[in-house]
């Protein structure tokens, strides 16, 4: 499989990364052995960054990334976690129900600290086993998560500190490359006017259907050297599954307008030829900021398809075609601003 840089350093990744979410029993409990299937079949068909966090089963999909990586050569892949969430031991009845199914038994304190981070670092060592991490993505920080008073707390937190613990630890050696991971485009803008940024994990705001980050991001992107991981290129499924009822958009149930929209974006595909998800899947890989896209499923099945959906080929001058129906999240209230 092809490799691409992450922002100006050396370190190279696939351009089809696995995302760990569904490995800390994300919406379903899975197996061990299914999880390990899943690892296996994303190994197999030649991926080579894998990408978990503390959050993801509140330190499950950690140590199962772990357990699979830990008998595979160090040099022959990139593992990436993140930082803002610390785990506390909890009583079965204090673990908090965030969608994960019988997640190992903690509760989370957010930390964008750097006695946080730093900590978290050595945390996330311990779970993993593993004696390298490649990438540390801030996770979850801005409005989208906390709103805006909060933000403005933990986005003191990181600038004051924050920041200063992931320098050392990448002038140290200790990680190669570390960013932001999270789901709306104007964390990413705030952030990368006050700090350096070797890479962003952004979900959901550029693919078919959301091109948020075109406008704003994109451009400080090619002027910083920051490249993206692009993650939710399928925009919770509805992009996957098409225009059916019950489809998801953006963590939800689909709008009557979005099911319009992708209903008609799938027969342009189809007149074209191609699976939709086709063109969803590779769309991202067009844009010269974008290192890799990060697929995530419990299903070794799925995964293999997804993969395939690479084969398929899809022209460059057929995404245009997708703009009239593309949607554009506004603007989230109150971003933070000095």
């Amino acid at each position: 499989m092809k490799t691409r840089r992450i922002g100006k350093t050396a370190l190279e990744v696939t351009e089809i990364s696995f995302g760990g979410a569904s490995l800390g029993n994300l919406y379903q409990a899975i197996p061990n052995k299914d999880a390990e299937a899943v690892l296996d079949a994303a190994w197999n068909s030649g991926i080579r960054y894998f990408d978990t966090a503390p959050h993801y089963g509140f330190g499950l999909s950690e140590r199962r990334f772990g357990d699979f990586l830990r008998d595979k050569p160090r040099d022959g892949y990139a593992l990436s976690t993140k930082v803002g969430r610390l785990l506390k031991p909890a009583p079965e009845h204090e673990v908090p129900n965030l969608g994960f199914f019988n997640p190992l038994p903690f509760k989370l304190e957010y930390d964008y600290s750097y006695d946080g981070i730093m900590r978290s670092v050595e945390f996330s060592y311990a779970r993993l086993g593993l004696n390298r991490i490649d990438i540390l993505y801030v996770h979850d920080i801005g409005v989208y998560t906390h709103g805006i008073e909060l933000t403005k707390v933990h986005l003191g937190q990181l600038l004051g500190g924050g920041i200063k613990a992931l320098e050392e630890l990448k002038s140290g050696g200790v990680i190669s490359a570390y960013g932001l991971g999270v789901n709306e485009v104007e964390i990413c803008v705030e952030v990368m006017r006050r700090a350096p940024l070797d890479c962003i994990l952004l979900a959901g705001r550029y693919s078919l259907l959301d091109r948020s980050a075109e406008a704003e991001l994109l451009p400080l992107c090619h002027q910083s050297g920051t490249t993206l991981v692009i993650g939710g290129v399928f925009n919770s499924g509805i992009l996957a599954t098409g225009a059916k009822p019950g489809s998801h958009f953006d963590y939800g149930p689909a709008s009557p307008e979005i099911l319009s929209k992708v209903s008609a974006m799938e027969t342009i595909a189809e007149e074209a030829g191609y699976p939709l998800a086709a063109a969803a899947l590779q769309f991202p890989l067009h844009e010269k900021a974008v290192s890799t896209v990060l697929i995530g499923t419990a299903r070794a099945s799925s995964l293999t398809r997804n993969v395939d959906l690479l084969k398929i080929k899809v022209p460059e001058a057929e995404f245009e075609k997708y703009r009239p129906y593309t949607t554009v999240q506004p603007p989230l209230t109150g971003a933070v601003r000095e």
